[in-house]
């Protein structure tokens, strides 16, 4: 597992930025979203649900309709990008969906489902933009889970598909730092972002409470302007 805080040689201002996320508006992805704009960069808003992503409530970022379960959503984003700003600089993944229960009770299409979303859509997306990336030297951030690192009974289909997420991002950051493309790999602890109460299977076990979106997503800019490649989940407590 990468170490706490892994930084590259480069850091980034956000000022300008061109930066797609996907899931905007979600509990984190709403938070992503505001925290980036808020230092000065132009955001693009992608998701299944229309009507969520403009109560995001930025009215002038464009909006895309994009699932990540679809092998072309990383494409239907870089089209948008291009088309509303002539390139790319960023991209941060805040899809997913969580499920509960022993492995006996997920069902073929459960499971299927949890790695759709969580592991194999992150991959055609990124595959999607790569160009795009490529040309302006950007980055990639994909949100993980602490289960990557701790996985847990009762969510062991979940934690393996966010393992194999970081997996795919530490090999990524490996396989796109000559291309210049930085990929980073966060995997913050439980956040309050409403999805524990709302899983594809099951029920959530009773958990602390967790820490605030702004707060998650205040450290996610840090780790993209810092040049961080891999933010574990303890290095979010600093900022809890």
């Amino acid at each position: 597992m990468p170490p706490s805080g892994s930084t590259s040689a480069s850091s980034r201002t956000l000022d300008g930025a061109v930066v797609a996320v996907l899931g905007a508006s979600g509990g984190l992805g709403s938070a992503i979203t505001h925290a980036v704009a808020a230092k000065g960069a132009r955001p693009l808003l992608a998701g299944r649900d229309v009507a969520r992503l403009r109560a995001v409530g930025l009215a002038d970022a464009p909006i895309v309709q994009a699932d990540i379960r679809d092998p072309q959503c990383g494409a239907r984003i870089a089209e948008a990008a291009v088309e509303s700003f002539g390139r790319l600089d960023g991209l941060v993944n805040a899809a997913g969906i969580v499920a509960f229960g022993s492995l006996a009770e997920h069902d073929d299409d459960t499971i299927e489902e949890l790695f759709l979303t969580n592991a194999m859509g992150p991959l055609w997306l990124v595959r999607g933009v790569l160009p795009l990336l490529e040309a302006s030297k950007g980055f990639v951030l994909q949100l993980s889970a602490v289960v990557a690192e701790r996985p847990m009974p009762g969510m062991a289909v979940y934690a393996a598909t966010k393992a194999a997420m970081t997996a795919a991002d530490e090999a990524l950051a490996r396989e796109l730092r000559r291309a210049g493309v930085r990929v980073i790999d966060a995997r913050p602890p439980h956040t309050e972002t409403g999805l524990a109460s709302r899983p594809f299977l099951g029920t959530a076990p009773a958990l602390p409470e967790g820490l605030a979106p702004g707060v998650v997503a205040a450290r996610i800019v840090r780790a993209i302007e810092a040049g961080e490649t891999s933010v574990a989940s303890t290095a979010f407590a600093d900022d809890s």
